[in-house]
């Protein structure tokens, strides 16, 4: 009998049995980033992106990917999400400005949403990068990672900062 929750007992991978778990209201934050140049930054908040509203295309492709998540991940189980909400702010930092996206994603079922969020989260910056890669193409994606997580039998999870 294999110990990892992921292989059967032929040691091949399998999608975990969540039958019998209650279903709860479950909640995930995640966060990543992407860092542009001082052009790509002001074509972003000036609109002047050729292929159009940066954030607002990067914003409809987070949530399009947190519903897709089972569809990309192999392990992860379909679920219904009840809310998915993106948020953006600029830093500065050394000549470079930093897009941060934060993600919540809640459900109401069996299993948590952290994949969702994550995958919505490098999803948003993925799209900025393809949106904006005719005027530089040495963006930086990340780090990307859960900050909090709630519901379910594990319980909750908040990083440290």
């Amino acid at each position: 009998m294999s110990s990892f929750t992921h292989f059967n007992d032929q040691g091949r991978a399998k999608m975990v049995d969540i039958s019998e778990k209650g279903e709860t209201l479950r909640t995930a934050i995640a966060r990543s980033s992407i860092s542009v140049n001082q052009k790509i930054y002001e074509q972003i908040i000036h609109s002047k992106i050729k292929k159009g509203d940066v954030l607002a295309v990067a914003q409809v492709a987070g949530i399009m990917a947190a519903k897709k998540t089972a569809d990309i991940i192999p392990m992860c189980h379909p679920i219904s999400l009840k809310g998915v909400d993106i948020t953006f702010t600029w830093e500065e930092e050394k000549q470079l400005y930093k897009l941060i996206i934060i993600v919540e994603v809640k459900t109401k079922g069996s299993t948590g949403v952290e994949m969702e969020a994550l995958t919505a989260a490098s999803t948003c910056a993925l799209t900025v990068y393809d949106m904006c890669k005719a005027v530089d193409k040495g963006m930086v994606i990340g780090p990307t990672y859960l900050l909090e997580k709630t519901g379910g039998k594990n319980g909750d999870f908040i990083r440290e900062q």
